[in-house]
């Protein structure tokens, strides 16, 4: 019986590749035909965009300064990245951090708000410009909730009795000879501002007539200016100075209510970075189960 030409192997076998091509069908995982780049675009750019509102929001926002009142730690035009992060944590502003909060007692009266145009609304929308029609302002906190607080004209700040070095405060400047104040207690869920620029720093001092008597709210605190991001010959993070590490500084019956020592100091908690690691610890093991998870044993 004639026999057609064979195609080197029997019917009935069956070739390596074929039974990997058809577990892959029975598994539905057979291969897709991959999408182009320029397909893809769209998405990806959606997704870049979507991070960078959740980042602004959630996380961190540049800030323009648009004055000189923070001299000489900040200038006029510096870009500052503002940590939005550890508020949704209930932490609070500390002595010695720079902030930014919003205008609370309209404070920016008669300033002129600049009119962006379309691409920069757009670009503050998302972060990657400081939002020019926001009324925020940026001083440094030196004094908390609790907190003791005044300046005599030609002495130091001083709080709960415990004099300020104040390395920061502008050249030639002096800490409040053109506003002397106090002593006041700052309230509850309130902070007292100053720029470093005193002479030309419009803050707590000058609002005292105001319906918060020149104190910011908590609830308007933004968040923490923590680094000098642009321009890039400006680099630098913005610290606490050690002057409010002093023994003492920290208000004793607040202290002893939380069960601190008599310094006042309490733990760090959890900055940024450690919390951002703790919410990659989870994904990182997860990913590492999904890889070993394929594997069987040799």
């Amino acid at each position: 019986m004639a026999v057609g030409a064979r195609s080197g192997r029997d019917e009935g076998e069956e070739r390596p590749e074929d039974a990997v091509e058809r577990e892959a069908e029975d598994d539905g995982t057979a291969a897709r035909p991959q999408r182009s780049f320029w397909k893809e675009l769209p998405l990806l750019i959606g997704i870049a965009l979507l991070l960078a509102l959740l980042i602004k929001t959630f996380l961190v926002q540049a800030f323009s300064i648009p004055s000189d009142s923070m001299q000489d730690t900040l200038q006029r035009g510096d870009r500052v990245l503002v940590d939005k992060l550890t508020p949704w944590f209930g932490s609070e502003p500390e002595r010695g951090e720079v902030v930014v909060f919003h205008d609370p007692a309209n404070w920016l009266s008669g300033e002129p708000t600049p009119e962006p145009n379309l691409a920069q609304q757009i670009l503050s929308k998302i972060g990657l410009m400081p939002d020019a029609a926001e009324k925020d302002l940026i001083k440094r906190t030196i004094a908390i909730g609790g907190d003791t607080v005044e300046c005599k004209k030609g002495g130091p700040v001083v709080v709960n009795g415990k004099k300020l070095d104040e390395p920061y405060i502008y050249p030639g400047n002096t800490p409040c000879d053109d506003a002397p104040f106090g002593p006041i207690t700052v309230p509850k869920g309130k902070i007292w501002v100053m720029g470093d620029h005193r002479q030309n720093s419009q803050d707590s001092r000058y609002h005292m007539q105001d319906s918060t008597q020149g104190f910011v709210p908590v609830d308007k605190v933004v968040g923490r200016a923590v680094v000098v991001a642009w321009p890039i010959t400006r680099w630098s993070t913005l610290p606490i100075p050690d002057t409010f590490d002093q023994p003492g500084i920290g208000n004793q019956t607040k202290a002893a209510a939380l069960g601190l020592g008599a310094s006042g100091l309490a733990p760090a908690g959890l900055g940024p970075a450690a919390l951002g690691l703790t919410g990659v610890v989870p994904l990182v093991m997860w990913r590492r189960r999904r890889l070993t998870g394929g594997r069987t044993a040799g």
